[in-house]
């Protein structure tokens, strides 16, 4: 009897303790990259054929930032109890899982360490995943008789359908998509002849990402879909990494790490251009939250690598946040990011939306760059038919679909020459704010004035 009861005290016990257990996760800034194997002379050693082509295409320079994180660190930190889940190249860290605060403390006493951040705190839990999600599609639809079905007049306000009409519709470019998952993108019939290169998760490597969130999956069919007269992206024929970085669960820091990652990947595999629709200022912690003076295009990690990428040769579009109508008001980084596109919202009529954020940035770079339909934007829906969406989320897809279809039309020019073109083709170009930016831009003479820039 006695023996039983200390058993049920004991069993009780390691139930507490389970139940109150959290892990933690830091991220580890490292000083250098001294230890590397690698040399400028061997990049396909760490870079694919597309990665360097791109960059020796605009004529960038392979350097350190784009060697590896040092083995040597990676393999000490993992003898001193850490778990390195992923890392950065770019900004030179780890991200590190733990199960005791004390020991981040620890990784400090490194010489090669430069600070340690906390950028994740929580209970384990499992995932919920909808085991019953595929019965959700229907794949029904109804027909219209514009070709564009409603994806037509988000694509027309641009004159991106004079770019389709002459033969641009992104063939041989390749396109990463950094979201929050891609529900059910496996089981809807528009995404049959959607060419996807691939999918990665890095919040968590064992999902099915076409479990997750629905999110990724409406900002990807606004590009991809391909169903005439139901609808039609603005890059059909784009190829596509559908890459996963937010944690729906929570809010915090790490969602920047795994960012980070999730945009090193599609460098290192070669991507021409990156859409996301994904921004942080404010954390469940407040602590973490950033402030204006902050929105200078470095200090947040996803800022810092968004203007990396741009320095690396990608092209990346970036939703300009929904806080216009909140009280931060602001764009959200990487929105505020060095050398990228920042895509507002306005309606078909060309207004602005109450809820796109506005600009500028803290050292008065015109933010947002542009503007797209961000209101009643044609979208899939998860049953495979057609629906409608709110948000800058979706205004930076129909816009980044249509400025991937001008690259490819305009392969010569270099990402600060097509961000440029576009700009002098957008209606404020003369008399660009904090709302509009540029405003809307006409691809067809963006088109134009990227054959001039050819032919000069």
């Amino acid at each position: 009897m006695k023996l039983r009861l200390i058993f049920v005290i004991v069993f009780l016990g390691l139930v507490s303790v389970v139940a109150n257990s959290k892990t933690y996760k830091y991220r580890v800034q490292l000083k250098d990259k001294r230890h590397t194997t690698c040399t400028t002379e061997n990049p396909k050693e760490f870079l694919s054929d597309r990665a360097i082509e791109r960059r020796k295409r605009q004529g960038l320079k392979i350097d350190s930032t784009d060697f590896p994180v040092c083995k040597v660190y990676i393999d000490r930190i993992s003898e001193q109890g850490g778990k390195v889940l992923l890392t950065s190249k770019w900004n030179n860290t780890l991200l590190v899982k733990v199960p005791d605060e004390k020991m981040a403390v620890e990784f400090l006493k490194n010489d090669f360490v430069e600070s340690v951040k906390q950028v994740w705190v929580s209970s384990e839990t499992d995932s919920s995943v909808k085991k019953d999600r595929k019965k959700e599609v229907t794949n029904e639809y109804n027909k219209i008789d514009d070709y564009y079905g409603v994806a037509a007049e988000q694509i027309r306000m641009h004159n991106g359908d004079s770019l389709h009409l002459a033969g641009f519709k992104g063939d041989g470019m390749h396109v990463a998509v950094i979201d929050a998952g891609f529900y059910n993108v496996d089981r809807i019939k528009f995404f049959k002849k959607s060419r996807i290169l691939g999918t990665k998760d890095f919040v968590n490597p064992d999902s099915d990402i076409y479990a997750e969130h629905n999110h990724g999956l409406k900002v990807f069919s606004c590009m991809a879909v391909n169903k005439p007269h139901v609808m039609v992206g603005t890059a059909p024929e784009a190829s596509y990494w559908l890459l996963r970085s937010e944690d729906n669960d929570t809010e915090q820091p790490v969602e920047e790490d795994y960012w980070a990652a999730a945009i090193e990947f599609a460098d290192s595999v070669g991507v021409d251009v990156v859409n996301t629709s994904l921004g942080y200022y404010a954390f469940d912690n407040p602590e973490y939250n950033y402030n204006y003076r902050q929105l200078d295009g470095c200090t947040s990690l996803m800022s810092a690598s968004a203007s990396m990428a741009a320095d690396k040769g990608i092209l990346v579009v970036c939703s300009a946040g929904n806080s216009g109508a909140s009280t931060w008001k602001k764009i959200t980084p990487p929105g505020d990011a060095f050398g990228i596109l920042t895509v507002g919202a306005v309606d078909v009529d060309g207004v602005n939306t109450d809820f796109s954020s506005v600009g500028n940035t803290v050292d008065g770079r015109i933010k947002p760059d542009v503007m797209a339909v961000g209101f009643r934007t044609g979208v899939a829906g998860t049953n495979g038919g057609t629906a409608y969406g709110n948000g800058t989320s979706f205004s930076c897809p129909v816009f980044c679909g249509l400025v991937t279809c001008l690259w490819e039309a305009c392969p010569w020019l270099t990402v600060k020459e097509i961000i440029d073109v576009v700009h002098r083709s957008s209606d404020r170009y003369d008399y660009p704010d904090n709302i509009f930016g540029y405003g809307v831009t006409d691809m067809w003479k963006a088109y134009k004035l990227g054959l001039e820039r050819k032919n000069k």
